[in-house]
């Protein structure tokens, strides 16, 4: 660890209780400049509590801990100056439009006139909300608050950054020119600690912490990090990864199972061995596959291995009844639309949903994914067009919809000054549940959220994966048929994610249709089909396999090489190269023509001394395809305008 002189971010045995809690317990750090620096661990880990301390809002219980010179014991208000931080309440004004917010943050932070035109029409550009200026903060969808938060806290160049999940709920564009601008700040020599749910944003730090009880298990670079993955990891290809992972966790002798998307992830300290067996119970169970290879340890992996806890859901979180098979149509929608004035936010979308289908509804902030979802729910009536929920028409039978659906919105909708079983019992009313119905389905609850210990403990002391799993237990409490889900993992660690996606796969598996919105794109591969919008448009609709073969006309190389940051905009220059971008640890390059871009790649790297582990052609992501409509959606908009 970097020494209190070279750091810009100096702790050591930092310390915060809060009265028998010890939330941060002992923690050494430290952050040199030009430095990019992980913090990543579950719900409740400490993070938090960590960058507070750092920023000089809260006051360390014991320990020491400088910034940018300052010490934080002596004088936390000194540092203030010389650093940016973004909490996960960041304040915005409500009242106050796009610009005025912006306006406001640099007038706080010193920034000249002059200087802050430049700086504000990059940060304007890149995150994609220079068309929503003059739009007052409260009318911004969750998503875009959150983007101008981003704004708001770079508008000026601090000495350090503390960013608190700073791209939770952002989709993946505006996330690659992000981390983009973060690069522009290394050069300027910024020290910046970032904490992130996204465990491949913790791919592209110099370095990363792996936080649990306010304990830091392990820190260092990415690879070193990769080094404490208990087992290998062999990965199986599948159109039916759900059911190829069952087939493996009953029968196939291995640490653990999961799925990501249409790969399986089989944790053994075997490879040969566990390959094999794999391939016999695929081919005696007549299950499709692809390919089954070793793959290299993900970020996500190691996270759950170190903290060694399985990724599964138990039986009793099950639904409490069987739902008869799936057949007929859940929603259907023809030409929908709604119009905020002249704005038009969902432009005549159709679509149709069968019962039993997970169904993803993807496109960036602001697309018109809520409000869709909205309009579904009986809660905000069309401008135009029509359509049916579990048979209800969508304009005359808004009260019979809400009683047939379940509804999580992206902020869970819970009390938090309630108790677990208080927030229970208070949905329970509402959809009418009572006697013995209703003790059985409040027991059922608590089993499946995990939160027997804490049925009488209030929902504000729980942590982001316990809350999101109450509130979908809320959601669900009358065992509708239809559940509509606004990104309900938008922040909550891998572990609660995967656990969550377990439920899910349940209730579909039952025959509940799930209607989902995600800004993750891995999530988008568990779908049925999905649907992408763009500006209020569909403009893609089908399976994940059917959108990755059928969409993306360039080929798609994996560059795995050194510092992967340096050489990405060189590497976008290349005449080979139509586009370039960030991708976990490496970098996504697309093509046309592999062999000529590999040639042309592989030069480019050993003039700039940096090592090429492997430049390989591999099968477009989910976030290839999304970044790829949007970008093919403007060139033509773009187009039909100078047409």
């Amino acid at each position: 660890m970097a020494g209190p002189a070279e750091a810009v971010i100096y702790a050591r045995g930092l310390t915060r209780r809060f009265g028998e809690l010890t939330a941060v317990d002992a923690l050494d750090l430290a952050v040199v400049p030009g430095e990019i620096f992980g913090l990543v661990g579950p719900d409740g880990a400490g993070k938090t509590t960590t960058l507070r301390m750092l920023a000089g809002i809260m006051a360390p219980t014991a320990g020491q801990a400088r910034v940018a010179g300052c010490d934080l014991m002596l004088d936390p208000g000194g540092v203030r100056n010389h650093l940016a931080y973004m909490s996960q309440r960041f304040g915005l004004y409500p009242d106050l439009t796009v610009r005025e917010n912006i306006d406001f943050y640099a007038d706080l932070y010193g920034v000249s006139r002059t200087d802050r035109r430049q700086r504000m029409d990059e940060l304007l550009d890149f995150s994609r909300m220079q068309p929503f200026t003059n739009r007052r903060a409260a009318d911004l969808s969750g998503g875009m608050k959150q983007k101008l938060q981003l704004i708001c806290a770079l508008i000026h160049t601090p000495r350090v950054l503390l960013l608190d999940e700073p791209t939770n709920g952002v989709d993946p564009v505006s996330r690659r020119e992000f981390w983009r601008i973060l690069y522009r700040l290394l050069q300027q020599n910024v020290a910046i600690l970032v904490t992130t749910a996204y465990l491949d944003e913790a791919e592209r730090c110099n370095r990363v912490g792996l936080i649990n009880n306010g304990h830091l298990l392990a820190a260092g670079s990415p690879e070193e990090i990769r080094r404490l993955m208990r087992g290998r990891i062999l990965s199986v290809h599948s159109e039916q990864a759900r059911a190829v992972s069952r087939l493996f966790s009953r029968h196939l002798p291995c640490i653990s199972s999961t799925v990501f998307g249409d790969t399986v992830h089989v944790v053994c300290d075997d490879i040969e061995t566990t390959s094999a067996a794999a391939r016999q119970l695929l081919d005696d169970w007549g299950l499709p596959y692809r390919e089954v290879r070793e793959a290299v340890p993900s970020l996500e992996d190691v996270f759950v291995s170190v903290l060694d806890q399985e990724s599964g859901t138990a039986e009793g979180a099950e639904p409490a009844r069987t739902v008869s098979p799936p057949e007929g149509v859940a929603v259907e929608v023809r030409e929908l639309t709604r119009r905020f004035g002249r704005f038009v936010a969902v432009d005549r979308v159709s679509f149709q949903v069968p019962r039993g289908e997970i169904f993803g509804f993807l496109g960036p902030n602001g697309a018109g994914k809520s409000t869709t979802i909205r309009m579904l729910c009986g809660l905000l009536r069309p401008s135009a067009g029509n359509g049916t929920v579990a048979g209800y028409d969508i304009r005359r039978d808004s009260e019979q919809i809400k009683r047939h659906i379940g509804y999580m919105s992206q902020k869970f909708s819970l009390y938090e000054d309630l108790t677990v079983e208080e927030n229970i019992d208070f949905y329970g009313g509402i959809y009418g549940l009572e006697g013995g119905r209703m003790a059985a389905r409040r027991d059922w609850a608590v089993a499946m959220a995990g939160l027997d210990q804490r049925r009488r403990s209030l929902t504000a002391v729980l942590s982001g994966g316990w809350r999101q799993r109450l509130a979908l237990a809320c959601a669900i409490l009358h065992e509708p048929p239809i559940i509509f889900l606004d990104e309900p993992t938008s922040g909550v660690d891998p572990l609660s994610r995967r656990r969550f996606w377990d439920l899910i796969y349940h209730m579909a598996d039952r025959g509940v249709t799930v209607f989902v919105t995600t800004h993750y794109m891995e999530e988008a591969e568990y779908c049925d089909r999905i649907a992408m919008i763009y500006h209020g448009k569909m403009i893609a609709l089908g399976s994940p396999q059917e959108l990755k073969t059928t969409v993306m006309h360039d080929r798609i190389l994996d560059v795995r090489c050194g510092e992967p940051q340096r050489v990405l905009e060189k590497v976008a220059a290349l005449p080979a190269v139509h586009d370039v971008s960030l991708f976990g640890a490496g970098l996504h390059v697309v093509c046309a023509d592999t062999g000529a871009a590999t040639a042309a790649i592989r030069d480019l790297l050993a003039d700039e001394g940096v090592t090429a582990e492997r430049i390989e052609p591999v099968t477009p992501g989910m976030e290839d395809v999304f970044v790829s409509l949007i970008e093919a959606f403007d060139r033509a908009e773009m187009e039909g305008a100078h047409g």
